[in-house]
């Protein structure tokens, strides 16, 4: 008897020792769950389950606290170790989409739960990825219904929050900041680097975020995370990865992506390859006339020659193509330290800039051509973590990261022979040092420093396409260095269970040296330096007085230093004006206020509303300008009025975002997602006009069937008319991108899209996605957008998980 006991108590050890991976699946239809997150809170402890929703957990082994349990879309469950083995390290999650809590990363850059963080927060989990099925990462974004996509060219695609835009919003990749010294404040195009098919999850994160990211993050900011490197946790190789293929009408887009993971017990990489082909993009049948192409420009025999289209619902031209690769490798040689190199690259093809094609004079098209060259974009990033319990950090990361950049502009007036090409390139250095501490049982400490570094070199080209000669152009830019450093620290303070503060601060200090070439332009001056340094800061409050109630507060600035587009651009603005640089910038400065509230009524309803206020001082805005005593120039042999970006106005914007859940019987469920915005923007003569990036009304609606291997959704997309007394004061000019109402005035009008989506999983790995956008075929041009949206569009697409 004591032989037999002594077996089993060996069985037991042995047991309890090595079968430390837990499998986590749906409890509906028993399929794993990739991504979920187990979190010991006050240890600091965290592990995420790999494409096969398993995952080690030998760093709770020591734990005798609950662990949580997340997955966006699932109830969380609370399990202690003891728990875990009497379950036979088998875990079950309840599919909710109702639940308050989620773990984000976007705040902190460390996986944090919503319920213990006072801002509003949209997460994108790679299922909904896969149901929507988005053309690109701007598509992406703008299903989620909470950002406004404006796009000048099918290649294209600006998100709008919150009434901000471009240089006001802050983009990262695997924590990496993306934006750099030329992001412009007009429209930018960007995000389209990003490949939706090897993202793992994205998050929108509103507000200010200045205390964590510095310059720029005064609407919001936009995380990406792509995939991962998945270890083996069983010793034997692991091999994992996907394949789709995707097809669409609209613009007979012809897609394909493909990737794959390979993974030993202490190393594994990710290999991912998408390409895509798009071509003319065709728009709906029942709209404004205005939206119709009823002919384009095409050189024939050494003549730009107008040809009538035969389907003016085509616009001619839209097409391009686009390629994306990307390489991970990880090493993770013990618990504690993470090694992990990521390499990504993206190009485009050439693709015309729509909205300029649609640009007439006297009658005719302004263009024989306006085209961006290939954009390109690559980034080395090397990501080091370590968990370690000592006095200055529990958990420390550095980012290091190397980003190049190439975009250019290609234009020639019709029927002339000079074509102009200007090409910059920025080269883009970043180091992020980022730590949390536990201090004491109620006090989390994240704190860290940034470095960032922007090299920007701007050519111009001017061609004589008859006589195949080129010389020397201005450039866009001039020759320059911008460059940031911050340090930040916030304190996450419980005060009590249902009591959660924050509060953070960030000096921050930037600089910008720029030399101008006065060859062709009389500039007043050869070079510019700017320097100064911010101070931000925020304060927030969240409540929970009970589980189904969230009642949350912030207070923050932010702010967003002068960069390279701002002081030293030379650009032709609208028709008739030039913009030209203007050294004597400082920092704009943003003061905001959000109040939230979240309530679920039982297992039934969620409801959330978010209210905001924002006020922006010294903004950088276009205004008339004198050079050398004049106030108009001629440029590309046009006399246009000398304009410049200057610190000249007071902004604000205030608006309400809602969302409303219900769980309907029988599968079915309902959500919709409503965002009210409105901005001002004080004028030269002090009266006020329309900020141009607020976006009319819009949301989206969601019906959804879930079953066990079939998801159905049914949406609503809408926007509401922007009359021409609420459009911006410049974008009343652009008359060729906006409907004419009964006045013969330019005006955004109010539309719709029904859409249909549908996925079904023929078997563990193998699944089937159709969709049909725009069932009823509107013709539609969204707010402040140069490009009309799709069509009636019919999209099939095939995945095979491995």
């Amino acid at each position: 008897m004591k032989n037999i006991l002594t077996l089993i108590s060996i069985l037991f050890l042995t047991t309890h020792i090595f079968a430390q991976i837990i499998t986590v699946r749906d409890l509906e239809t028993q399929l794993p769950i990739a991504r979920a997150t187990l979190s010991a809170a006050q240890s600091g402890a965290s592990a995420t389950t790999n494409a096969h929703g398993q995952v080690d957990i030998d760093v709770f082994q020591n734990i005798t606290q609950s662990i949580e349990i997340k997955a966006v879309g699932y109830e969380t469950k609370a399990l202690t170790y003891t728990d875990i083995w009497t379950l036979k390290f088998e875990i079950v999650l309840q599919p909710n989409s109702l639940n308050l809590d989620a773990v984000v990363v976007s705040a902190t850059r460390w996986n944090q739960s919503t319920k213990d963080i006072p801002t509003k927060i949209t997460r994108i989990s790679a299922r909904d990825i896969a149901l929507q099925n988005p053309q690109t990462a701007a598509d992406l974004l703008g299903a989620s219904g909470a950002v406004f996509i404006q796009k000048s060219q099918q290649g294209g695609g600006s998100p709008m929050i919150r009434g901000f835009a471009t240089n006001r919003l802050i983009y990262t990749v695997d924590g990496v900041r993306m934006n750099t010294a030329i992001f412009r404040g007009g429209n930018i195009q960007n995000v389209i680097s990003l490949n939706p098919f090897a993202t793992e999850n994205a998050e929108v994160a509103f507000g200010p975020g200045s205390v964590m990211y510095g310059s720029d993050a005064i609407g919001g900011v936009m995380s990406f995370q792509t995939l991962t490197p998945q270890l083996s946790l069983n010793g034997e190789t692991f091999v994992s990865g996907k394949a789709i293929a995707r097809t669409a009408s609209a613009n007979n887009e012809r897609t394909g992506h493909f990737d794959v993971n390979v993974g030993w017990k202490k190393w594994a990489l990710v290999s991912s390859i998408s390409t895509n082909d798009f071509g003319d993009l065709r728009m709906g049948s029942h709209g404004p006339d205005e939206y119709l192409r009823p002919f384009y420009v095409q050189r024939q025999n050494g003549v730009d020659v107008v040809v009538t289209n035969d389907d003016p619902r085509i616009q001619r031209p839209s097409g391009y193509s686009q390629i994306n690769m990307m390489q991970k490798l990880r090493f993770k040689p013990n618990e504690k330290w993470d090694f992990q190199y990521g390499f990504h690259f993206s190009e485009t093809s050439e693709y015309a800039r729509y909205d300029r094609h649609i640009r007439y004079r006297n009658g005719q098209p302004r263009y024989g051509e306006w085209a961006y060259g290939p954009q390109k974009w690559a980034m080395h990033n090397l990501n080091i973590t370590h968990a370690s319990n000592n006095k200055l950090y529990d958990q420390m990361a550095i980012r290091v990261a190397r980003q190049d950049f190439e975009e250019s502009r290609i234009d020639r007036d019709i029927n002339k022979v000079e074509r102009h090409i200007r090409l910059e390139e920025v080269a883009a250095y970043s180091a992020n040092l980022d730590f949390t501490k536990l201090a004491g049982r109620k006090n989390t400490l994240f704190y860290g420093a940034e470095v960032v570094q922007n090299d920007v070199t701007s050519t111009g080209t001017d061609e004589d396409i008859v006589a195949g000669t080129s010389a020397d152009g201005p450039s866009r830019y001039p020759k320059s260095t911008w460059a940031s450093y911050g340090i930040y620290v916030t304190d996450q303070f419980k005060v009590n269970p249902k009591t959660t503060l924050q509060a953070g601060v960030r000096y921050n200090v930037f600089s910008l040296n720029a030399d101008f070439d006065r060859t062709f332009y009389p500039f007043p001056f050869e070079t510019a330096e700017l320097g100064a340094g911010a101070l931000t800061g925020s304060l927030g409050l969240v409540y929970r007085p009970v589980p189904s109630l969230v009642i949350s507060a912030n207070g923050a600035t932010a702010f967003r230093s002068p960069n390279v587009d701002d002081v030293g651009k030379v650009f032709d603005s609208e028709p008739g004006a030039v913009t030209i640089p203007n050294p004597d910038l400082k920092a704009e400065y943003a003061w905001s206020g959000d109040l939230g509230i979240a309530k679920t009524f039982g297992k039934r309803v969620k409801i959330d509303v978010t209210s905001y206020y924002t006020n922006l001082q010294n903004a950088l805005v276009r205004r008339n300008f004198q050079l050398n005593g004049q106030d108009s120039i001629d440029y590309d042999g046009t006399l246009s009025q000398v304009q410049a970006i200057q610190n000249a106005a007071v902004a604000k914007v205030y608006g309400v975002q809602a969302g409303l859940e219900i769980k309907l019987p029988a599968g079915f469920g309902f959500s919709s997602d409503l965002n009210f915005q409105k901005g001002e923007e004080e004028l030269d003569n002090g009266e006020t006009s329309p900020s141009r990036h607020a976006a009319p009304i819009f949301g989206v609606s969601r019906l959804t069937l879930g079953a066990k291997n079939l998801n159905i959704q049914l949406s609503l997309n809408y926007s509401g008319e922007k009359k021409y007394e609420d459009l911006p004061q410049e974008e009343q000019a652009k008359t060729e991108i906006y409907a004419v109402d009964a006045n013969g005035k330019p005006y955004s009008p109010s539309w719709y899209t029904v859409n249909f989506y549908a996925m079904y999983r023929i078997s563990g790995n193998f699944s089937i996605s159709a969709g049909l956008e725009n069932l009823t075929d509107q013709r539609y041009r969204p707010f402040s957008s140069g490009m009309a949206g799709a069509g009636r569009n019919f999209i099939l697409s095939a995945r095979a998980n491995f």
